[in-house]
């Protein structure tokens, strides 16, 4: 076994494939391949016939490259690391952290492989696989893969199959899950157990039972409640991961009301002006009593003097204040 550490700091352990598989699988996929450029080659040439040197030979070196490189790049995107000799032989290409490889992985595999298996038939590959511990050769050093045994003979023998997550977790972790305190979880944990959760159905059944017993004994000590008996590791963790996401969003839930609730009615007679809109208006005049019916704002009468008696008056009777006030219009 190998551990292959992800990016979210989760173990893979994983068989690495030894030499004489990889070679058994590259001589399956080569004499496919090698077919096929013959064939296209010999119906190439009987169905041109007249083809002038120079250009027969494009022909074959477009085809030659187009086959032995294009397609086995094309493959391994597009099966996600399988091509037909490691389909043959339960092999697998993935990257050093145990994640499926991409065109740019491929495409350097390719390239390389080309040079180091077919035009120098094989040499350089051959010793850097026995030199590396994980069996790598140069294709893979520079892609930064590694070809896995994804069939391992008698590994899980005798245990049950994983359940089903999904519809089950809920119940199957028993008690009350709302009672957890999830708050001493550290957030690497939380990553460590979702990738887990993520690549179970790509582990071997032995390797995902005893990655989950570790994590979930991680996450049973800092909730301060013991993992039931009975349960899947697997299960328990989907279960309490279940619980933490639902706790977000009725947090997050809750917030959005918060933020959309209407603010709370201002009291009678209280005016709050808007940010930004100016001066406030100018208080009503005496003149103004409760319940009077709305009317275009109008100018501000000018402020007479004092001395007139008539100022007074109309001050005192339109319940304005001694001694001067507005004077209602006319």
């Amino acid at each position: 076994m190998s551990d292959l550490v992800t990016g979210e700091a989760v173990v893979l352990g994983v068989q690495p494939a030894r030499l004489p598989s990889r070679m058994l699988a590259c001589a399956l996929d080569l004499t496919a391949l090698f077919a096929l450029l013959i064939a296209l080659t010999a119906g190439l040439a009987f169905a041109v016939p007249d083809l002038d040197s120079a250009a027969a030979a494009a022909v074959t070196l477009s085809l030659t490259v187009g086959i032995l490189v294009g397609i086995p790049v094309a493959v391994e995107t597009l099966s996600r690391g399988r091509s037909l000799g490691k389909l043959a032989l339960g092999l697998r290409v993935v990257r050093t952290d145990g994640g499926p490889v991409r065109f740019r992985q491929a495409l350097v595999r390719g390239l390389v492989g080309f040079f180091e298996i077919i035009a120098l038939t094989g040499v350089p590959a051959v010793v850097c696989s026995l030199v590396s511990d994980r069996g790598r050769r140069l294709g893979d050093v520079f892609a930064g893969t590694l070809v896995v045994r994804e069939r391992v003979p008698g590994a899980g023998a005798g245990r049950a199959p994983l359940p089903p997550l999904p519809p089950q977790a809920a119940g199957a972790a028993g008690g009350e899950l709302s009672s957890l305190d999830l708050s001493a979880v550290p957030d690497a944990l939380w990553l460590a157990v979702r990738q887990y959760l993520g690549r179970i159905r790509e582990l071997d059944q032995q390797v995902a039972w005893d990655l989950g017993r570790r994590l979930s004994a991680d996450v049973a000590a800092r909730t301060g409640r013991a993992v039931p008996g009975g349960v899947h590791p697997a299960a328990y963790l989907a279960a309490v991961l279940a619980e933490r996401q639902h706790r977000e969003w009725v947090r997050t839930a809750a917030a959005h009301r918060a933020a959309a609730a209407p603010a709370a009615p201002a009291a009678p007679g209280v005016q709050t002006p808007a940010s930004g809109a100016g001066p406030a208006a100018p208080a009503p005049g005496p003149w103004a009593g409760p319940g009077a019916a709305p009317q275009a704002p109008v100018p501000t009468p000018p402020i007479r003097p004092a001395a007139e008696p008539s100022d007074t008056g109309a001050g005192r009777s339109g319940g304005g204040t001694a001694g001067g006030g507005f004077a209602p219009p006319a």
